[in-house]
């Protein structure tokens, strides 16, 4: 059972209820209460539906916190969970248990915003790349340069997103560190950003060929690094070079090909053509990183949909990790390093891959 669920009662259900004796006081009087019961209607009809969404908030946060409790220890869960509530308007949240979670956990993630999905794509022309690329040229540049930055002028979500991001990046660059550094190695960064990960291995020494399907987004990594220089930094011995390519048009053969965090917002069967011809650019190895399908992310990215802000109107799609590891396999490639980056709010699996 969920506790502390509220039933609404349309106020014209309460009318009806009441004995006939005390309805039938008068033509005017009856008149007030029919009139009074088609403006409240509209109103309890919200308030219904606004409940219908806590009900299933609170579904969703007692499984999540049950998978943080799980991973991450009880603290971390209750953190999980407060944020959650926060960032969903301050609903209030109770854990709930039993046949009830199972079942709304269920509908909650099957009622996916189907519609959304197809109306965003086919503003952009109904291409799904296109999609993207529009979402990162406007609004989502917007929202994501502000994360991906260091101004304050970001909520305690995007906050959590930055540093899940960062410690992704950081895990990248100690893989590069454990096998001798960068100096000299020609890098592709496949979906580079505002440069979180060009930036620091071109600094480093590393031959970097950054590209992005938004051209805000490549220019904007191209200013930080002309930033880093002018500020101090060492310039690359061979600069970075920045281009508004998408994943598929990059050409080119790269001793490591580098992809993070651009899986999420293909589905499957787009990811494994990206997989495959990421992997053809590649003479040594492959890093990719995505958002990992499991129940418990799945559920708190549909808390996500449930509340979409103008900011986040963009698609958002999970991978398992068997099927990304297939995809490798088919091009030739096998895994060989694992790592999980999990914050409250940020989830990726990390893959790093070498030729067979």
């Amino acid at each position: 059972m969920l506790s502390g669920a509220v039933e609404m009662v349309p106020s014209c259900r309460l009318h009806s209820n009441l004995p006939v004796a005390h309805r039938a006081k008068g033509k005017q009087t009856h008149q007030r209460r029919r009139a009074h019961c088609t403006v409240s209607q509209p109103k309890n009809q919200s308030q219904d539906n606004r409940t219908t969404a806590v009900n299933q908030l609170k579904v969703a946060a007692s499984l999540i916190a049950a998978h943080q409790s799980a991973c991450l220890g009880p603290a971390r869960a209750s953190e999980a969970v407060g944020s959650l509530a926060e960032a969903s308007a301050t609903l209030p949240i109770a854990l709930g248990g039993g046949a009830a979670i199972a079942a709304l956990s269920a509908a909650l993630i099957a009622t996916d915003p189907q519609k959304r999905r197809t109306a965003q794509t086919a503003t952009a022309g109904g291409s799904e790349k296109d999609s993207v690329k529009s979402y990162f040229d406007g609004t989502g540049f917007e929202r994501w340069n502000r994360i991906y930055g260091s101004t304050d002028d970001v909520n305690k979500v995007q906050l959590d997103i930055r540093t899940g991001h960062q410690q992704t990046v950081d895990k990248v660059l100690n893989w590069f560190d454990e096998e001798g550094g960068v100096k000299g190695t020609s890098i592709c960064d496949a979906g580079c950003g505002t440069g979180s990960l060009s930036l620091p291995l071109a600094l480093r020494g590393g031959a970097v060929s950054a590209s992005d399907i938004s051209s805000s987004m490549a220019n904007e990594a191209q200013r930080r690094y002309e930033q880093a220089v002018s500020s101090g930094e060492p310039p690359a011995a061979t600069p970075p070079t920045f281009s508004a390519t998408d994943l598929e048009s990059i050409s080119g053969s790269f001793h490591t090909v580098v992809c993070l965090d651009v899986m999420i917002h293909y589905p499957q069967d787009k990811a494994n053509g990206m997989i495959k011809h990421l992997a053809s650019l590649a003479e040594d190895r492959l890093i990719i990183s995505f958002a990992p399908k499991t129940l418990a992310y799945s559920i708190l990215k549909r808390i996500g949909e449930l509340f979409p802000g103008p900011s986040k109107a963009t698609r958002a799609y999970l991978h398992a990790e068997a099927d990304v590891e297939a995809a490798l396999q088919q091009a030739g490639f096998k895994v060989t390093k694992r790592e999980m980056t999990a914050t409250s709010f940020y989830f990726s699996r990390l893959l790093e891959a070498k030729q067979t």
